[in-house]
């Protein structure tokens, strides 16, 4: 959909599309390395990581999932290529038996999530939006420094669906954001943006029930999902409502909430607390940003840590401009936070002030 379209029916002024950012040189605390394709989502894997490098939400251009080793004996530390590889095993073990392989040429990331299975196998979930909407399930094969791979089933969505953010459950299920219908993606964002109207929800996914919507999910564009260690809460960025929530499983209640401007991908720190990649500019700039063809977009960011239990919040970076916007995502490995974009070529990285 182009901007100009977006900008008649969101009845608000336009203004021009952001100037890319192409130095790759550091500023404000911040180094940026620009060698990726929007690394979208990151989960830490001892202490390298795996980077979704996000192709286009609507599938039309496709992604890959690479490990990212920083403090490899390279200069600028290792890149590999995991996923997709030029052919899988239809093993469909973990996914349902219903569901094929990924076309691997279309194949499309956007969130992941990495989890230790009750079986002890190592589980990465990834949304695909590669031909289909679906989540894939991968397994984490390691032996000494090299790390594979290796396609274990996936689940198609239901009908409509446009998935977002994904958790996964222990037990081999897992949580996903349904951020709107793919049939009227326009007029739910329009209602959202106007009236503050809920365009989605959380399904939850198990091998014998396939997919439910979770009690009291319901929201504005639902992006980023984090599970608490007990799995018994969700907190849910809810975009278009400038809010995050704690949602209780048991009772399908929000039983806390905070004022997080556009909130994107959450992941957990060392220390407890949930890191936040908000967004501080307009809607339309960050539209905007998907235009860019080389460099980073500037648009304007925040990193914010809240309290599990209440909510609490305080702001642990901000920056607009070089050498980096549109951060997506926070993840902390050794004493850095990594930031990730929905719009760019580059990963950042920050010292952790402790």
């Amino acid at each position: 959909m182009k901007i100009l379209t977006l900008c008649l029916l969101l009845l608000l002024g336009c203004g021009e599309s952001p100037t890319p950012i192409l130095s790759c040189e550091p500023s404000h605390g911040i180094t940026p390395d620009c060698r990726f394709q929007n690394p979208e989502d990151m989960a830490v894997l001892g202490e390298r990581l795996l980077v979704s490098q996000m192709g286009a939400m609507d599938g039309t251009q496709p992604g890959d999932i690479v490990l990212y080793s920083p403090r490899s004996s390279s200069q600028k530390g290792d890149i590999e290529v995991l996923f997709p590889p030029s052919r899988v095993t239809d093993d469909r073990s973990w996914g349902a038996e219903s569901c094929p392989p990924p076309d691997l040429v279309a194949f499309s990331p956007h969130g992941i999530d990495l989890e230790r299975r009750a079986d002890g196998r190592l589980m990465l979930l990834v949304v695909n939006h590669g031909l289909r909407e679906s989540v894939e399930f991968l397994e984490v094969l390691q032996e000494g420094d090299a790390v594979t791979l290796e396609w274990r089933g996936c689940a198609t969505g239901p009908e409509h669906a446009a998935f977002n953010d994904v958790v996964a459950k222990r037990d081999g299920g897992f949580w996903v954001t349904q951020m709107m219908p793919s049939d009227s993606q326009l007029s739910s964002m329009l209602k959202a943006v106007l009236f503050g109207s809920d365009t989605g929800f959380v399904y939850q996914w198990d091998a014998a029930l396939g997919f439910s919507v979770v009690a009291g999910s319901n929201g504005p564009f639902p992006n980023g999902i984090e599970k608490s260690a007990d799995e018994s809460h969700l907190f849910i960025n809810m975009s278009l409502a400038g809010e995050v929530r704690k949602l209780d499983l048991s009772k399908g209640e929000v039983v806390a909430s905070a004022a997080v401007a556009s909130p994107d991908n959450v992941t957990w720190s060392r220390d407890g607390r949930l890191l936040v990649a908000s967004h501080t500019d307009g809607f339309l700039e960050l539209t905007a940003c998907q235009s860019i063809e080389a460099g980073s977009c500037g648009f304007g960011f925040e990193i914010v840590s809240l309290d599990p239990n209440d909510l609490s919040s305080k702001v642990v970076l901000a920056n607009r401009g070089a050498p980096m916007g549109g951060a997506t995502v926070a993840i902390e490995l050794g004493d850095e936070l990594f930031l990730g974009t929905f719009a760019g070529d580059r990963i950042a990285r920050v010292k952790i002030g402790r």
